[in-house]
């Protein structure tokens, strides 16, 4: 999960600092000392975490917070704050061109992610209804086009190519030329990656932007590099004058060195995350929902998103009572089960919910395709009595659901495990949503 060790680090230091009625400086002090060590670990750029942390100590140590009748939560929304600004402040939009097709220039090392990147964000402009093409420029790595043609062809977006004897920037010149007689109002440049950062790649990249003259120069770097990415972003802008950068495989990334530093010493703004492998996994970058998220506050507003575009809101609302009322079937888990997915891994999306890291159980789900052929298999192997009261699913039974679903008698006995820890987890939730805990959230769906 994004941050998890991050994540984990700085709600144990803010958990000590909510237990205190009244904050001493050397409160303060001691904390912001645990918090530092927490973002060097987590490969946040140095000068970057010496920075943040007078900033904090600073604002922490003032009378609004002293004074407060909550100091702790006031340090808490300091650090909020801080860690908002650091990250952008404010979302970083596409500029759009004038006139002609907007075109965003794709750059990055090879291995990055940059062709999935590239389809990721044609579809997302898809979504928003605008009409996008992809070309094809890099003419060296093996497949490169194909690999290409394919995306586009999955998303049912148009790809230009001239193949990979002609040189790229006039490759470029093509595509812009027929974006225009298409009516293509949107055109992703693919371009060629290196091993490392040589003349030869960039004279050419910068060949292709002084041929089309694009609105976004877009670095595409890999998230779970931490301080590699930082070097890179800064040896690109050198050469080019990037305007934002794409971080791939954030979901991957544990620590999160990279979007924390990433702003703070380049200056350029985070403006996408990609969060999987799927097209459909690229967001854009929210500063202050990251934030939130870092520090186990939760995302809801991205959560209520991807609620609305992807889940059948009748169902969901049926769903909610249930949930509620800790009465789902396992027919209930296994359409539960296809609406998360909807949405994007099941972890990812419940790491959206406030105080989702105190839920006992959350980081043993997993959530892939194989997983939910072979669930399916086993339900629709049940009788509709052992669908509604699993509990009397013996070993009799147990042997012949797993002959009847093609799966083994431990892959039984593992969904039935599943099934229990969410009713578990979904009861600790609906505790949650119903003001039992601590503080009250309501469900989003």
């Amino acid at each position: 999960m994004a941050f998890e060790s991050l994540a984990d680090r700085l709600q144990d230091v803010f958990k000590k600092l909510r237990g205190k009625g009244k904050l001493s400086e050397q409160d303060v002090n001691d904390a912001m000392r645990e918090v530092r060590m927490a973002l060097l670990e987590a490969d946040v750029n140095y000068k970057v975490v010496k920075s943040f942390v007078a900033s904090v100590k600073e604002r922490a140590i003032g009378s609004e917070v002293m004074e407060s009748l909550t100091p702790g939560q006031q340090v808490i929304k300091i650090v909020n704050e801080e860690m908002t600004k650091l990250m952008g402040d404010n979302p970083s939009q596409i500029q759009n061109a004038g006139r002609g097709p907007t075109v965003i220039l794709m750059a990055g090392l090879q291995g990055s992610g940059k062709t999935t990147s590239s389809a990721k964000l044609a579809r997302y402009f898809k979504k928003q209804g605008r009409r996008p093409m992809l070309a094809a420029c890099d003419i060296y790595r093996p497949a490169a086009i194909k690999q290409l043609q394919v995306l586009g062809q999955q998303l049912e977006v148009p790809v230009f190519s001239m193949g990979d004897k002609v040189n790229p920037v006039d490759i470029a010149k093509g595509a812009y030329a027929q974006a225009e007689r298409q009516a293509c109002d949107i055109l992703i440049i693919d371009t060629a990656g290196r091993l490392h950062v040589d003349e030869a790649l960039m004279e050419e990249i910068q060949g292709i932007a002084a041929a089309v003259k694009p609105q976004e120069i877009l670095l595409v770097v890999d998230a779970m590099t931490g301080q590699d990415a930082v070097k890179v972003t800064e040896a690109f802008n050198e050469r080019l004058e990037l305007s934002g950068v794409i971080l791939t495989k954030l979901d991957g990334d544990t620590r999160g060195g990279a979007a924390l530093s990433v702003k703070a010493v380049t200056g350029k703004p985070i403006k996408f995350v990609g969060m999987g492998e799927k097209t459909d996994a690229l967001e854009p970058f929210y500063p202050d929902r990251m934030a939130s998220r870092i520090l186990g506050m939760g995302d809801v507003l991205t959560l209520i998103e991807k609620a609305q575009a992807n889940v059948d809101m009748k169902k969901a609302q049926e769903m909610e009572q249930k949930l509620r009322k800790a009465e789902f079937t396992l027919e209930d888990f296994l359409d539960q089960m296809e609406q998360m997915k909807n949405m994007g891994p099941l972890d990812q999306i419940l790491g959206m919910l406030p105080g989702a890291g105190k839920i006992k159980g959350l980081k043993d789900l997993q959530l892939n395709e194989k997983d939910m052929a072979h669930t399916e298999a086993i339900i629709k192997s049940m009788t509709p009595e052992e669908r509604r009261r699993p509990m009397i699913i013996n070993g009799s039974r147990r042997k012949r659901i797993a002959a009847g679903s093609g799966t083994s008698i431990a892959d039984v006995n593992r969904l039935l495990k599943q099934f229990e820890q969410s009713q578990k987890m979904m009861k600790q939730m609906s505790s949650l949503a119903s003001g039992k805990g601590k503080k009250g959230f309501k469900l989003p769906f």
